[in-house]
């Protein structure tokens, strides 16, 4: 492994629930090499898992605050995620 490896766990609320926040965030964590999950919260908000590259996840997160075409991101909140197994890939779970 090369370079710094990052797994943070990260809840994005606003309007992100119905605007295909999920198959958005699959899609830019692919672009990115990142493997984990993201799911839908019943709180109303957006929950992942992000596991890579220290600057990819970083680049992951700031593409959250700014969300699919039709959502409002207020906020990203993000914390250390302790993992036993790493995904293979990144997956819609919920």
């Amino acid at each position: 492994m090369l370079g710094q490896y990052q797994a943070l766990e990260v809840r994005i609320t606003g309007r992100v629930q119905g605007v295909g926040f999920r198959d958005w965030t699959a899609r830019e964590a692919r672009q990115l090499d990142l493997v984990g999950w993201v799911r839908n919260e019943a709180d109303g908000s957006v929950a992942a898992l992000i596991i890579g590259r220290e600057d990819a996840v970083t680049t992951m997160i700031e593409r959250l605050w700014k969300g699919p075409r039709l959502a409002s991101v207020s906020q990203v909140k993000t914390q250390a995620a302790s993992i036993t197994e790493t995904p293979v890939d990144f997956r819609i779970t919920g």
